[in-house]
């Protein structure tokens, strides 16, 4: 199998695209009048917790495997993710006839846990905060010869969630839409790049916003520095399926000259948005996947009078936690 020489580019996302037709849902753009009275602006929210294993991470993992020749899928794929990334690569190995191992966390939600298995995939646990999961990774795969699809170090990765951007700017522009500013999460950086390509291809003047965790915020960080930021910690967020060590090279290597700017936000705030999701757009978001709607709900962003586009990345949580949030209601 080949890869880009360079950087992924937008002709590349196209080709995801036409990978991914048949197999991914074209999710929907929502928008809700209360949400736009709350915050002040027109916000449409592209609902990817609604897209196959219920997260983006299906579009990339399905046009890195789709890729694979015969010989390559007989040695099976191995993966690691705190859980969405896991459900895609697991489906898009099925999908494609190859098996998958996949390497999670301890504390990784059991509901990302059995979506794995109902796929065929096989669970290996590590502990987050002691072991390295790259190092574990590259160990198994060498031993057993397969092969190692990384969760957003790879153009093809990118590509494929880069179709989540392609598709929401052709949904605004058949709105007649032209957004001021999107808002992704952002954890090894793999969608906010692929959809910051897309995006700013359609609206050249756009500015691309990340959302982290407080306290994990390494794009918002490596923005203000010039250079990639280390979290100092693995753990103590509900966001857990974007908390990474730092930015990715290759994403960097995009997102250094996209992104505008990032916005942190709180745990109360993920379970506010998450309450907002449900209540307003009648859609679950999982912690993580919500930090984008977070941001703009939290009003640590200005967005009166503009039109915002945020991307609800993911709905795989727990029921206890999203009762955590409902409690607040």
């Amino acid at each position: 199998m080949t890869h880009p020489v360079n950087l992924p580019t937008h002709a590349d996302i196209l080709d995801a695209a036409g990978r991914l037709a048949g197999h991914a849902v074209a999710t929907p753009l929502l928008r809700n009048d209360r949400l736009d009275a709350e915050t002040g602006c027109r916000l449409f929210v592209k609902a990817e917790c609604l897209q196959r294993t219920g997260s983006f991470k299906f579009r990339g993992a399905f046009n890195r495997i789709s890729r694979l020749d015969d010989a390559e899928k007989a040695r099976g794929i191995l993966a690691y993710s705190s859980g969405n990334h896991a459900q895609g690569v697991a489906a898009a190995a099925k999908l494609n006839g190859t098996t998958a191992k996949i390497l999670m966390p301890a504390d990784a939600p059991r509901s990302k846990v059995e979506g794995v298995l109902f796929w065929g995939g096989e669970v290996v646990t590590y502990d987050r905060a002691t072991e390295s999961r790259e190092a574990m990774g590259l160990a198994i795969a060498e031993a057993e010869g397969r092969i190692l699809v990384p969760p957003y170090e790879d153009p093809y990765i990118i590509a494929g969630q880069g179709t989540a951007g392609l598709e929401a700017a052709q949904q605004l522009q058949a709105l007649g839409e032209t957004p001021d500013i999107v808002v992704c999460c952002a954890g090894g950086g793999g969608l906010i790049a692929g959809v910051g390509l897309a995006m700013s291809h359609a609206f050249p003047d756009v500015a691309i916003w990340s959302a982290e965790p407080e306290g994990f915020d390494d794009h918002k960080r490596s923005l203000a520095s010039g250079q990639r930021e280390t979290n100092t910690k693995l753990t103590g967020s509900i966001c857990d399926a974007i908390i990474t060590p730092t930015p990715g090279a290759l994403t960097w290597a995009l997102n250094s000259t996209q992104l505008s700017a990032g916005a942190a936000i709180s745990d109360d705030e993920a379970l506010d948005a998450m309450v907002a999701a449900w209540r307003h757009l009648k859609i679950v978001v999982e912690p993580g996947g919500v930090a984008a709607l977070a941001a703009v709900l939290s009003g640590k962003m200005d967005v009166a009078g503009k039109t915002v586009c945020v991307l609800a990345t993911g709905g795989n949580v727990d029921a206890a936690v999203f009762q955590k949030a409902l409690d607040r209601a």
